[in-house]
C-alpha cells in the first residue's frame, strides 16, 4: 500500500485492484493460493497483516489532504482500520484487464468469499464497488463524507460487520493478530 501511484489526495486508492479483508491470515493465504491456481501471477497479489495495515492507515490519515474527505476513499480507509484492529488480514489484488492473466474481478471476489473474506472492494477511477454481497446485510441507505460508509449493519459500523463475520466462523476476535 505504500505505492505513491495508488493514492488520491494522500489516501490509499489502488485503481484497478481489489482490496479484500479476511478474519485471519489463514483465509488470506488460502485465497491467495486459489487465485494463483486460477492463473493470477504471485506478483499481482500483495498481503498485509493487521499490524501492517494499521501502520499504513495511520500514516495515510496523518498525511491525508482535506480533499480526501470529498469521496469515500477516506471512509474506506477508516473501515479497513476498524477491521484491522480486530485482527483482519488483507489482500490487495491487481485485476488485469488484458493479457494472459485476465481474470474477472467478480471471479476473484468469489474465490475470496469462498475462503472467508468479509469484503472485496474493486477500486475504479470514479467508483469503488463492493463485490461481496452477504445475505444478512441490511439494505444500504446512504453514505456521505460526514456520515461515513454504510456498513449495512444495525449500528452502521464496519467493526460490527467484522465481529459478525468472526462469530459466523466461530473465531475469537482476539486470537490471530499477526
Amino acid at each position: 500500500m505504500d505505492q505513491t501511484h495508488e493514492r488520491s489526495f494522500g489516501v490509499f486508492k489502488p485503481v484497478g485492484h481489489l482490496v479484500i479483508s479476511f478474519p485471519d491470515a489463514a483465509g488470506a493465504g488460502a485465497a491467495a493460493q486459489a487465485m494463483q491456481g486460477a492463473g493470477l501471477g504471485a506478483d499481482e497479489i500483495r498481503r498485509y497483516t493487521d499490524r501492517e495495515m494499521i501502520k499504513q492507515i495511520d500514516a495515510d490519515l496523518e498525511h491525508a489532504s482535506p480533499l480526501a474527505a470529498v469521496g469515500q476513499e477516506l471512509n474506506l480507509v477508516r473501515a479497513h482500520r476498524a477491521l484491522a484492529t480486530q485482527g483482519y488480514h488483507f489482500l490487495v489484488v491487481h485485476v488485469p484487464e488484458k493479457g494472459k492473466h485476465k481474470i474477472p474481478a467478480q471471479q476473484l471476489a468469489d474465490l475470496a468469499r469462498d475462503h472467508g473474506a468479509l469484503r472485496a472492494q474493486l477500486y475504479g477511477s470514479f467508483i469503488i464497488e463492493e463485490m461481496i454481497q452477504r445475505p444478512d446485510q441490511l439494505t444500504q441507505v446512504g453514505e456521505s463524507p460526514d456520515r461515513g460508509l454504510d456498513a449495512q449493519t444495525p449500528s452502521g459500523l464496519e467493526a460490527e460487520a467484522g465481529a459478525r463475520q468472526r462469530l459466523r466462523q466461530g473465531d475469537n476476535p482476539s486470537k490471530d493478530t499477526g
